[in-house]
Order: structure tokens, then sequence, then C-alpha cells
């Protein structure tokens, strides 16, 4: 199956020396460069306390990147809905659709993507299970909110309507996000589009794309299962170019996997200094031989055989190319170019 939309999933992430600001500015610059390239849709993520990792509030970055772009669908990849009140999240999106109608997509999670201090504080001391366990009635709350009509509520006896914006024009597109089986029989319940964590994990892909297929309930908005594949992406001129950018991402990722601070990510230079553990060679080999790193043809047909193992024509790429030491601290030199030279190798003329 061949590849007709290229995607960017962006963690916002923030290396040594490197200020939010900078990291911030980086994205934009990312997103534009994305844009002039072909890229169809671009998503940042959710996540709180990391010092590697910038993406803490979605909504406010996705104003961010849709202000600097003109086409290019934005979204979120995802909203982790235990950590927010439904209304919450649907008046954000529905703000966000109204402002830049047609392209505002919300990829909603189930997973905190936090850790239990910034559980706590999000909740305000309150329980860490009591909303994801709530997650289906959430959902469905929210995604009603957006609705131009709203939704009625019974509340002592008498009817309230509530609507997430006065007179919506349009609504964002919702899509459930998980790495189990859980939000795939979900998705397919409800009729959403749904996306399988597979740059996380990299296991259970093809089961849960299967149930999510088999089980699809038609909806209004989506008639039709609809999903696509995501993949951690290093692309350079050489091999051997593509294998250093990726080592400081590899160290990042031993480090969180096996108990350690995910700490500002290292420059390719520090990176080549910092050996791995022999403890953890096993881990690394097993991560790295699920990423996509290499020169342009061969990331391409990668990705191309990645398409066509799980059925998709959509891949949504974590371009997670390291910088050098010199490079400048407001732009993602390396991650542009994999981007650059993917977009090329991918939707080059045939012929």
């Amino acid at each position: 199956m061949s590849i007709s939309r290229l995607s960017v999933l962006d963690l916002v992430p923030v290396r040594q020396q490197q200020s939010t600001r900078q990291a911030l500015a980086a994205s934009v610059a990312l997103a534009r460069v994305a844009e002039a390239n072909g890229v169809h849709r671009y998503w940042v993520a959710e996540h709180h306390n990391m010092p590697a990792v910038a993406s803490t509030n979605p909504p406010v970055i996705i104003g961010l990147l849709a202000a600097a772009t003109q086409r290019m669908r934005i979204g979120s990849g995802g909203m982790m809905l235990p950590n927010h009140a439904p209304l919450v999240v649907a008046e954000q999106f529905a703000l966000l659709e109204a402002a830049y109608p047609g392209r505002i997509d919300l990829g909603i999670g189930r997973a905190p993507g936090s850790d239990p201090v910034t559980s706590w504080a999000l909740r305000h001391g309150g329980p860490s299970t009591g909303d994801a366990d709530r997650f289906e009635e959430h959902v469905s709350n929210l995604i009603a909110m957006m609705a131009p009509e709203g939704v009625g509520l019974q509340v002592q006896g008498r009817s309230y309507g509530l609507k997430a914006t006065p007179l919506a024009g349009g609504v964002p597109t919702a899509w459930l996000l998980g790495s189990s089986d859980y939000s795939a029989r979900l998705a397919a319940q409800l009729g959403l589009p749904y996306v399988f964590a597979h740059h996380f994990s990299g296991e259970g892909t093809e089961a849960a794309l299967h149930l999510y297929r088999s089980t699809f309930q038609p909806s209004a908005a989506t008639p039709v299962p609809q999903t696509f594949l995501t993949a951690n992406v290093v692309v350079a001129e050489t091999e051997e170019e593509a294998e250093r950018l990726v080592r400081p991402q590899l160290l990042a990722m031993i480090s969180l996997r096996t108990g350690g601070a995910l700490l500002p990510q290292l420059s390719v230079e520090e990176a080549e200094r910092t050996p791995i553990a022999g403890a953890h060679t096993a881990l690394a080999e097993q991560m790295r031989s699920r990423w996509v790193v290499g020169t342009p043809v061969q990331a391409a047909a990668q990705l191309a055989e990645l398409a066509a193992t799980y059925g998709v024509e959509e891949i949504m790429v974590n371009p997670v190319a390291a910088a050098y030491e010199t490079d400048a601290l407001d732009r993602s030199a390396n991650r542009e170019t994999t981007l650059e030279l993917l977009a090329a190798e991918l939707f080059a003329p045939v012929g």
C-alpha cells in the first residue's frame, strides 16, 4: 500500500542549553517546514513535569502552530482526558475550531501522561483513577458538548442546555488514541477514528487495528474505520549520519525505560561520548529495531513496508533527530532535514 499522507507528531523536545522559548520557536519553525513539504497533519503531545519535553499544554501550542501555518491540520496527540474536565477541553477545541475552521484535530488519550506528583496537582489532591474509570462517559460528553446543538443536562430535576461555544460553525475531528485494546474497542463502538501508539510500544499494533476494524460501528462523522500508523524516524543523507543523529534519542529512551530521568536531550557529540551500559544493550537494540533510521531511500522503503503490513495510507512520523553542539537553539535543523528528505522521497514524481 502506498503512502499518500505524511503527518508529524511533535513532543516539543528540549535539548541541552535550550530554553522553553527556544524549544517552542523550533517547533513553530518545524511546523512551517512540514507544511511547505506537504505534511497533512501536525499533532502535539501532552506530557508534564519532564525536563526534556515542553508540550505541557496542547491547546496553547496548537493555537501557536495554527497561527503560524495556513493549510495543515493541527491537533493533539493527545489530550490526556483524565487530567481535564471534559467541558474545559470541549471549550478549548471549539474555540480553536472557530478560529481555524476545518483544521483542528482533537486526539484523546486515557493515560495520565504524568508522574504521581503531577497527577495529584492536576486533580487538586483528588483520586488518581476516578476520571480514567469514567473515560467512555467523558469522551461521549466532550464530543456532544462541541456539537452545534450542545447537550441537555438534568440537574436537580431541571433540564439545562450546555454548549462548548455559543454558535459553532463546525466541530473538530475527534480521534481516540491508545496503546491497548481498550481504546481500539471504544473507538469502534463510538464510530471514531483511532490511532495505536506504534511509535511508543511497537507491540500489539496488528491485534489492536484488527479489533478496531472488525468491530467498527459506522457513525455519521466516520462511516468507515479511519486510522494511521506512527513511527520514530530519522533521515539523513547517509546511513552513518542518521545513526549518529538517532543516538541521543536512544539514550534518552533507555534512561526512561530503566527508571532514570528524562533529562534535556544530549547533543550528537555528547551522545557519542556516552556509552550504553552492557545491561542495557539488548533493550537499546530492541527499541532501535522498531525505529526508521537511514537515508531517504531506506526510510521511505521501511515506511512503505509498515504501511503495507498494517493497511494504512497515512504515516505520522515523530522526527527524533538530535542537534549538534553548534546548531542554533531556536531551530531543529536535523528534524527539519528529516522531514524535507523524507517528503521529497515519498512524493517524488514517478518516471
